[in-house]
């Protein structure tokens, strides 16, 4: 048996691939990431993540004041979190979820706005000469008071729309 060389290995390479391409229809592409699963276990399992980020939000609104300008960079991941969270688990919903809460979704995105703005408040302060320390302490306070309202409200809805996460 003679050993290829190295030209009929290409075209040997060649016509495979080629003969792939045929095979496989002209419109797959690879989907990256893959879409996030719309099951209880996936409901329960995000809905438990934004549980999760609000409680650690409200821990790093607790201790943020004591580590001075870090401490704001800390809150803000924090809260990053929770708003990552929250957008994981609206995919997690079915059509018919979607619809039956579409209001109800709307209001808790504008609640996370309506949040998002006591970080700017922050910044307005510390322009104006309001020493960071004690506008950083204002800011948490707000959070931590703001989250856990913003919270009760995601557990209402994850009641009203039938969502597994008790």
């Amino acid at each position: 048996m003679k050993p290829y060389s190295r030209r009929s290995f290409l075209i040997s390479c060649s016509c495979l691939v080629g003969g792939l391409k045929l095979l496989a229809p002209s419109s797959a592409t690879a989907q990256f990431p893959y879409p996030t699963p719309m099951t209880p276990d996936a409901q329960r399992n995000t809905s438990a993540q934004v549980r999760s980020e609000v409680g650690w939000l409200q821990n790093t609104t607790s201790t943020a004041p004591s580590y001075g300008a870090q401490g704001y960079g800390n809150v803000w991941e924090r809260f990053q979190g929770v708003r990552g969270a929250y957008e994981t688990f609206k995919q997690t919903l079915n059509p018919k979820q979607l619809a039956d809460g579409a209001n109800d979704l709307a209001e808790l995105d504008a609640g996370l706005d309506i949040i998002q703005g006591s970080f700017q408040n922050f910044q307005t302060d510390v322009a104006a000469g309001r020493p960071a320390n004690a506008a950083l302490r204002d800011m948490c306070q707000v959070l931590r008071e703001a989250s856990q309202v913003w919270l009760q409200e995601f557990n209402k809805v994850c009641s009203r729309l039938r969502t597994s996460w008790r």
